[in-house]
This record gives C-alpha cells, sequence and structure tokens, in this order.
C-alpha cells in the first residue's frame, strides 16, 4: 500500500528557512516522478518541484534559486529545502508521487501548511 506521509510545516518570517520531508512507503520510490505541489486559498494546486530519484529536478519560477528538493533513497525519503521564504510562498504543500508512466495513479500526501508571516 502507498503512502506518502508529510511533516516539516510551520510559520517563519520572511526570509527564513523551512525543510519539508516526506516519508514514502509502498514499492514506488526511486520509479516515481515525486514532487511538491502547493496550494494557497483561492488558488489552483501548483507544481513547485518534481524530481527522478533526485537526479533530474525542475522548478516553478517561483522558486528557483530559493528552493532545492532532494531525495534520500536508503529512506524513501523527499525533500524541500525553502530558503528566502516570502509571503507569497504561503500555502498548504503537498507530497506527490506521479505513477502516470506506470499506468498508475498520482499519490498524496495529506499536506502541510506553510505560513510565511512576520
Amino acid at each position: 500500500q502507498v503512502q506518502l506521509v508529510e511533516s516539516g510545516g510551520g510559520l517563519v518570517q520572511p526570509g527564513g528557512s523551512l525543510r519539508l520531508s516526506c516519508v514514502v512507503s509502498g514499492n514506488i520510490f526511486g520509479r516515481y516522478v515525486m514532487g511538491w505541489y502547493r496550494q494557497a486559498p483561492g488558488r489552483q494546486r501548483e507544481l513547485v518541484a518534481d524530481t527522478v530519484r533526485g537526479e533530474r529536478s525542475t522548478y516553478a519560477d517561483s522558486v528557483k534559486g530559493r528552493f532545492l528538493i532532494s531525495t534520500d533513497n536508503a529512506k524513501n525519503a523527499l525533500y524541500l529545502q525553502m530558503n528566502s521564504l516570502k509571503p507569497e510562498d504561503t500555502a498548504v504543500y503537498y507530497c506527490a508521487a506521479d505513477g502516470s508512466r506506470f499506468f498508475d495513479r498520482t499519490y498524496w500526501g495529506q499536506g502541510t501548511q506553510v505560513t510565511v508571516s512576520s
């Protein structure tokens, strides 16, 4: 059974940093495209960054140079290091595993709140 569990959200001041973690259970890590998405109130969910085994990564323009996606393949863990946070980064952040390459669904975590405010 596939399960994604996020942690690491919270309240941070503008300019601060947070690190999100996502632990993945089930035989998908290293095969599925792993990503972080976010959804702010009144807005659609958007892709923040994704990666394949930590080897190839893409980022939304709004976070390039500030966020870093990484993996620990031995721990089946996905991370998002967020630096120089801005109020507009405030959102619920979701970990996701895209199984479309294997004719499978996308799996989602429960989400973790990130609030950037002074």
